[in-house]
């Protein structure tokens, strides 16, 4: 099997599908592993430590291979250039971006898309979601720092006491366990808040103060263990009490987002008013409209005296470690689609396979990106691959139950 890894080419994007580590262990197993020139330099991974460990470097063969792996969602000049019958693995915004799995079914190309993956214990080491939000987490809170103009840990110096800077994250997902953890050793008193009281537990362990908000507010977690969806009036209290609690932050950060649907409003105008002077908002949910209704995608701007900043791709910040964990995401994935001699075998039996395919056969045969895609759920005489449970997966995991402290020091979050 020919497993190809082109150079991105999204902007802004810096990450690469494989690392050599990974590479070197797949060209031993039998695969014949073939990366696009200068792949991996945004990685900080020249060329030269591909052809180490057994990949070659080939101009123009970064999207030939009978499988590809690639981070960000193709372009159409991409999908153009793949042969029917190939097997693209990457994130494939399947909710979102409806033109891209059509296009792809149009081109006769097999896709999976990581963030479609089935969330069952044996699919934790593909969970790409999770893996991708323990860094967004972690960068969130080093923003907030370096945002804010005051010490996040309390200081007691010659020319007197500092207090520690006071800092709230809004969802206990992975993000936001990772946010917590790394606030917490850079010396800030954190507080944090879910809809969920099962979290309580996973917040305290970390260091931080659970916040809970006196507005009556029942039955908040479905039987999955994730957050349901609250009515317009439990969500209108909610931002209302919430606004007492940010008022008195230095620093937040917000990590609420729902695939396939506008971002989960949590911080109102008002909340923002009452913070004082210098103080931080870090949006990590900008790209889908934000929970802040000041929010900027890709901007940071200041209102109310208030910095808000809501990142886009905040994982690509950092590229070698984000890489490092996707490249193993990819790889868990592939162990599942190649035997024990090297060759490409799909076995839609299995329920990771079935679950993650966008496109087979020249059919969207996803559910949700066939509702996406305005299609009707299924083919007629056949089912669609997808599980409706994955439309509402969240997208950096922040209704994510199961993450403990352990979870975020490892980086690798036991999935739900």
């Amino acid at each position: 099997m020919k497993l190809s890894v082109p150079k991105e080419t999204s902007e802004g994007e810096r990450r690469v599908a494989l690392v050599p580590e990974v590479a070197k262990k797949l060209t031993e197993d039998g695969v014949d592993v073939v990366l696009e020139p200068g792949a991996g330099e945004c990685s900080h991974l020249p060329d030269a430590l591909y052809e180490e460990a057994g990949a070659s470097v080939s101009e123009g063969q970064g999207l030939s291979g009978d499988v590809v792996a690639k981070v960000a969602p193709p372009s159409t000049e991409e999908i153009g250039r793949m042969e029917q019958g190939t097997v693209l693995i990457g994130f494939l915004a399947p909710l979102t971006a409806p033109d891209t799995a059509k296009a792809l079914a149009e081109a006769g190309v097999t896709s999976f898309a990581m963030e479609a993956i089935p969330r069952i214990s044996r699919a934790q080491s593909m969970d790409a979601l999770s893996s991708q939000a323990t860094v967004a987490g972690y960068r969130a809170a080093l923003l907030t720092a370096q945002e804010l103009g005051r010490f996040f840990p309390m200081l007691s110096t010659a020319a007197g006491a500092i207090r520690p800077a006071k800092v709230l994250v809004l969802g206990a997902g992975v993000a936001g366990l990772q946010a917590i953890a790394t606030a917490r050793r850079l010396g800030a008193v954190v507080s944090a808040f879910d809809v969920r009281s099962a979290v309580e537990e996973q917040i305290q362990s970390l260091g931080a103060k659970f916040v809970k908000l006196d507005i009556g507010l029942e039955d908040a977690e479905d039987a999955g263990g994730y957050a349901r969806q609250l009515t317009d009036e439990e969500q209108q209290r909610q931002r209302e009490a919430l606004a007492d609690v940010i008022g008195g932050m230095d620093g937040v950060i917000s990590t609420a987002a729902v695939p396939g649907r506008k971002a989960p409003l949590l911080i109102i105008e008002d909340a923002v008013r009452q913070m004082k002077p210098g103080s931080v908002i870090v949006d990590l949910a900008a790209e889908t409209g934000g929970n802040c209704e000041l929010t900027e995608p890709g901007e940071t701007v200041v209102r109310h005296n208030v910095k808000i900043v809501g990142p886009i791709n905040l994982p690509s910040s950092m590229p070698d470690h984000a890489s490092q964990l996707y490249s193993k995401n990819v790889q868990s994935l592939l162990g599942l689609m190649v035997d024990d001699e090297g060759a490409l075998q799909l076995n839609f039996d299995d329920e990771v396979i079935a679950g993650a395919c966008i496109t087979h056969d020249g059919l969207i045969v996803h559910l949700g990106a066939r509702k996406a895609a305005g299609l009707p759920e299924a083919e007629d005489g056949g089912d669609a691959a997808g599980q409706e449970s994955q439309d509402t997966q969240d997208a950096d995991d922040t209704q994510d139950s199961e993450g403990t402290e352990q979870d975020v020091e490892s980086a690798e979050p036991e999935a739900k």
